[in-house]
């Protein structure tokens, strides 16, 4: 059956899902606050500076006009940077609320709201009234944008309180190439799309530093232990984080130079400044900014993220890289497994 789907975000993502969603044969309205955007979109069907060469379905239209866009969807889709949902909810709400409509919200975003230190749904939850939707739902898991244009086979995950609206979401989203499962750990799915961010930026970092394979293997894996951690003590499901939003995620986005925050892990640990290289990235990296909630979330709750607080010291302090792996691989030795209290400390 054909649905009406507002996607909210012409970022590289954004734009393939709303691609995807419209081969799907369903109708699709592309909402971006950048309006010299829309003419690209509309009349070439291009959006070169996400994603060069890549050429969009003629029938895939974008819009300014938020009001226009969202207006009888039956789905509501966020893919805007982390740090944007608030705003853009609550331009969201009161339209929801006038024209009476209830329809599922979903997001496909991957960070950790900076202050409020909120997981995105918990940021929709906060903004959009119950009475102006039908559940939301998380789309996470192991996905590149550029790979999904290419119709890479890819699996992704449905997360949501409501399993039928996450079943809705699974079956709009599926086709032969592309396909999610549900699940009802919004928590777990969340924080493992966040957190495997940081974890992404240090191993781009090895990468830059020339490190081989084996010390990549080690940061990823120990980098999913203390994810799990922190993950549990938020209330999370543990088997959540070996699943495809957990190291799922965190394999394919720290081995790909799809991955922004690879990239720039990678650029720092060529020698380049944070602050030019997130200038010269042009998209948002959230790793950075999730380094930093991550951060105070370990120190409230006394878990222990020693590589996370690596990453954050040089991201926020300066530390120079070679010195927090030494620091690291200078800590007491310690059990793999702690089987009392492995999910608590390391």
């Amino acid at each position: 059956m054909t649905k009406k789907v507002a996607v909210l975000g012409a970022g590289s993502w954004g734009t393939v899902l709303a691609n995807l969603l419209v081969e799907n044969g369903h109708e699709v309205a592309l909402w971006t606050h950048d309006a010299t955007q829309v003419p690209e979109i509309n009349d070439h069907h291009t959006n070169q500076h996400y994603l060069p060469d890549f050429q969009l379905h003629e029938t895939l239209q974008a819009t300014a006009d938020l009001p226009a866009a969202i207006a009888g969807a039956d789905v509501i889709l966020f893919v805007v940077p982390t740090n944007a949902i608030r705003s853009v909810a609550t331009q969201v709400q009161p339209l929801l609320a006038q024209s009476g409509a209830r329809p599922i919200i979903a997001h496909a975003a991957k960070g950790l709201e900076v202050g409020s230190k909120l997981r995105v749904s918990q940021v929709l939850e906060a903004t959009l009234a119950d009475s102006v939707h039908s559940g939301i739902v998380v789309i996470s898991g192991p996905s590149h944008a550029e790979d999904v244009a290419t119709k890479d086979i890819t699996t992704l995950t449905a997360a949501s309180k409501s399993l039928t609206a996450a079943k809705a979401i699974q079956t709009i989203f599926m086709n032969p190439y592309f396909r999610l499962y549900t699940n009802t750990d919004v928590t777990g799915v969340e924080l493992g799309a966040a957190l495997k961010n940081v974890i992404a930026i240090g191993a781009g970092a090895l990468h830059g530093l020339g490190y081989g394979d084996n010390t990549k293997a080690a940061l990823m894996t120990r980098g999913l232990a203390e994810i799990t951690r922190l993950g549990v003590s938020l209330g999370a499901q543990p088997l959540t984080f070996i699943g495809l939003s957990g190291v799922g995620d965190l394999i394919v986005t720290c081995t790909s130079v799809h991955s922004r925050n690879w990239r720039a892990g990678n650029a720092l640990g060529q020698g380049e400044k944070l602050a030019d290289v997130l200038e010269n990235m042009g998209m948002v990296v959230e790793g950075v900014s999730t380094a930093k909630v991550a951060h105070e979330l370990a120190q409230e709750l006394h878990v222990e993220m020693p590589i996370s607080e690596a990453i954050y010291k040089v991201l926020y302090e300066g530390a120079p890289i070679r010195t927090v792996i030494t620091d690291l691989m200078a800590r007491d030795g310690k059990p793999e497994f702690d089987f009392e209290t492995t999910l608590q400390r390391d």
